[in-house]
């Protein structure tokens, strides 16, 4: 890849910037770099922050990893920092993890309930329970225990939401 300024070297340094939630790339080679002010070529791996230490040299050795479905490789996740899709979450889910579970409070994502619906979900939970148990002490013929049942589920209904 060519340097964005000189267009005649080797880029060696990668620049990204989002700016009112646009990105820019620069590519730059090592001397235009130290003309603008880019002076630690090397910064850090953006792969071993995510992905642990000596991730980034695992990648260059030649341990290439691709994603089916886009073609993105562990080396492009190193320069972008980013992934191309969401297969990619798959295929290179062995260090994600890790990084998801130092970033977030797990690797799942769980969500929130409005209120009124949670009161609606327990309600019929509660109501399925309460009719596979009087289906049982019917079965049973346990008529005492079915007949409370009944007025719980009676008593269920009266509260509707």
């Amino acid at each position: 890849m060519q340097c964005d300024v000189c267009q005649t070297n080797q880029a060696t340094t990668f620049y990204t910037q989002i700016v009112d939630g646009k990105m820019l790339k620069v590519n730059l080679c090592e001397s235009c770099s130290k003309e603008k002010g880019v002076t630690d070529t090397t910064g850090f791996a953006l792969a071993d922050k995510l992905l642990g230490l000596g991730a980034a040299q695992e990648m260059e050795r030649g341990a290439v990893q691709k994603c089916p479905a886009c073609g993105f490789s562990q080396a492009d996740f190193k320069k972008t920092g980013r992934l191309g899709c969401a297969t990619c979450y798959t295929t290179f889910a062995e260090g994600l993890a890790s990084l998801l579970k130092g970033m977030h409070k797990g690797t799942e994502h769980v969500g929130k309930v409005p209120a009124r619906l949670a009161k609606t979900l327990e309600r019929e939970s509660q109501l399925k329970t309460l009719q596979r148990d009087l289906r049982k002490a019917v079965s049973e013929e346990n008529y005492e225990n079915a007949a409370s049942i009944r007025d719980q589920i009676r008593h269920l209904d009266v509260e509707q939401p």
